[in-house]
């Protein structure tokens, strides 16, 4: 078992407070990752079989219409990327990108969901972690729009009746 995995695993506040035979499970199936600047970490569509903690740097999450590439949320150190691994039909739903050198934990997913599956406790002590990150994503998303659909903003797009 490797210690210091498990001990960078356990300082992640995903993983805070997961009792420590399951975190040395998980962190024999952890890999620590350097990315450069602008590389992907994720791309939309392909197979989300890991999931990352970002200990170090920060990653945009970006999604694209006609012509744009917008970035909806930037994360950092302390920060989960990526459930699409717990959720059908396991694809990335964002393309992520380095915007400064980075550094992450990598989590087989894969594993993780057949392990999840297996053992209902450690399941769903994960589930209740990754609905956590979903209600954050969430409001920071709800707080954005407020601030770009402001009516009393020059420069919101949208001006509402008085």
């Amino acid at each position: 078992m490797n210690s210091e995995m498990q001990k960078r695993l356990e300082s992640h506040r995903f993983f805070a407070g997961l009792p420590d035979h399951f975190a040395g499970q998980i962190s024999q199936h952890a890999r620590s990752l350097d990315f450069n600047v602008d590389a992907l970490l994720t791309k939309t569509g392909q197979p989300a079989n890991e999931f990352f903690l970002i200990e170090k740097g920060h990653v945009a999450l970006e999604t694209h219409a006609p012509g744009l590439q917008l970035t909806i949320e930037t994360l950092g150190p302390n920060d989960i990327l990526g459930w699409s691994w717990l959720i059908p039909p396991f694809q990335w739903r964002f393309d992520a990108r380095a915007v400064e050198p980075t550094q992450v934990l990598a989590i087989d997913g894969e594993w993780l969901r057949n392990e999840c599956e297996a053992n209902a406790e450690l399941g769903y002590a994960l589930l209740k972690r990754v609905t956590t990150v979903f209600v954050d994503r969430l409001a920071h998303t709800r707080m954005q729009l407020l601030d770009i659909y402001n009516p009393r903003s020059e420069d919101s797009p949208f001006i509402a009746p008085m």
